[in-house]
């Protein structure tokens, strides 16, 4: 029997073809059993997400048609060959243990493509198309990446701008701060459900168009603000986040030097995620004031990623001892019922012989 993971990546398409390849949740497990099917395999699951098309499985045919399972999930023909990729026995073993770790993720060690890891072979499971090879593989990937996260640092420090942001504002407890973001559109958008979901509950949002400053406050549960009045209301907040498209400065320094006297010179955190700059560089200069531009975000994030590339000597031998571990382990079960077949086989009549497969390939 041989074990396989083939599919595309970020690293091997462009987002245009990755989107071909979109599954909806709801449809997974049916298009499993359909891939299940029609290759022939005896186990399946199927990885579906904004940065990956994954199917794990086994066979006891030739590997020569897996390729061709990816492409009855591409909307369109297209020619794959160049973006796919196909692993065999132990390579596809390190690849889903790499991927579960999040080493493979576009964000080095992000924890997100765990639980989708999880998902995909939980509906996998519960619809029978998993067995004794697939369990057992996916439940030594879910070890090996608690492991590493108990183990090594993959997972700690900020590795983007918004994040590196909200761990600025989260040196103390997020749900103590108060926090204004000017801007409504995407990036402002990202940042205010990046608090939310980090514990903010006091969040004001001001936005030349009140409109759009309303609408995203009431789907983020926040309080709007009147960008006329947002000086004013700023006298109370801890935070200052600036995420606007215009060029225009909207915080000057005389502006921030009337603010800080109007609150008796209590800390302000401003971060100006804007480019061009909302913010004037000289505001950084006034007593109990700390600003924060996108290059600064983009530093600290930076050494984020270099400290997490450390971590990857000591994760990649807590993969390899994972797979040997488990590939001993698959091959000598298959040994034991390769055996246990050939008794059982010695003592019928030669007509009811069973014929045994072949054992676990591990490459």
């Amino acid at each position: 029997m041989k074990l396989f993971a083939a599919g595309i990546s970020h690293k091997t398409a462009p987002v245009e073809l990755r989107e071909q390849f979109a599954v909806k949740q709801p449809e997974v497990g049916d298009l499993a059993f359909a891939l299940k099917s029609f290759g022939h395999l005896d186990e399946i699951v199927l990885l579906s997400t904004c940065n990956r098309v994954e199917i794990y499985g086994t066979t006891r045919q030739a590997m020569g048609h897996i390729k061709a399972l990816l492409q009855l999930l591409c909307a369109e023909p297209r020619d794959l060959d160049p973006h796919i990729y196909l692993y065999e026995g132990a390579s596809a073993v390190r690849h889903l243990l790499r991927v579960a770790a999040g080493l493979d993720s576009m964000v080095l060690g992000e924890t997100e493509i765990t639980g989708q890891i999880k998902n995909a072979y939980e509906i996998a499971r519960n619809a029978g198309l998993t067995g004794r090879v697939l369990n057992r593989l996916f439940q030594r990937a879910f070890q090996a990446t608690k492991e590493i996260r108990t183990r090594t640092g993959i997972g700690r420090g900020t590795v983007s701008i918004k994040s590196t942001a909200v761990e600025l504002i989260g040196r103390t407890d997020l749900s103590q701060q108060s926090i204004m973001v000017l801007g409504a559109g995407a990036m402002a958008e990202n940042c205010v459900r990046l608090l939310v979901k980090k514990g903010a509950k006091s969040i004001f949002i001001s936005n030349r168009s009140f409109d759009r400053a309303l609408d995203l406050a009431t789907r983020c549960g926040g309080e709007a603000v009147c960008f006329g009045y947002c000086l004013f209301e700023m006298r109370d907040v801890d935070v200052v986040i600036a995420a606007t498209s215009s060029a225009e400065t909207l915080l000057g320094r005389d502006d921030v030097e009337n603010l800080m006297k109007a609150r008796r010179n209590r800390p302000l955190l401003l971060i100006d995620l804007s480019v061009p700059r909302n913010i004037d560089p000289a505001v950084g200069g006034l007593e109990n004031v700390a600003l924060y531009n996108i290059d600064d975000l983009e530093s600290l994030a930076r050494e984020g990623v270099q400290a997490r590339e450390r971590e990857l000597t000591a994760c990649h031998q807590i993969i390899e001892a994972h797979v040997t571990a488990l590939i001993e382990k698959l091959r000598a079960e298959s040994e034991r019922r390769y055996l246990s077949d050939r008794s059982c086989r010695s003592s019928r009549p030669h007509h009811l012989a069973v014929e045994s497969g072949p054992l676990l390939q591990a490459t």
